[in-house]
């Protein structure tokens, strides 16, 4: 289990990081949700989640720690906020310059 964790870590941010290098401006946002998803994925990781485990440290054999769920959830609605941001200075700066390119307008 831990291992396909790791390899899907690894390939959220492996693409992630491959689109942040585009040119265009849509496929770098993509790209920062890929890794934002890549990040969310290994903080709810590290809270140890067991099968068949309480939600609560101590009640069980395995004991498993809210903190990481509380902090996916907040950096779930950060990044949330963050892709509506840069999607609307994606759209505004198509409707400007009338492509999406993020050369600064060289040729």
């Amino acid at each position: 289990m831990e291992a396909l964790i790791a390899v899907m870590i690894g390939a959220l941010t492996a693409g992630g990081v491959y689109l942040l290098l585009q040119r265009r401006s849509f496929p770098v946002i993509l790209g920062l949700s890929l890794l934002s998803y890549a990040v969310n994925i290994f903080i709810f990781i590290s809270g140890r989640v067991a099968l068949n485990a309480p939600p609560i440290i101590g009640m069980g054999t395995a004991p498993t720690d809210p903190l990481p769920q509380a902090l996916v959830l907040t950096a779930i609605v950060i990044s949330f906020g963050m892709t509506a941001v840069l999607l609307m200075l994606a759209l505004g700066s198509f409707l400007h310059k009338g492509d999406d390119s993020g050369d600064g307008g060289m040729p």
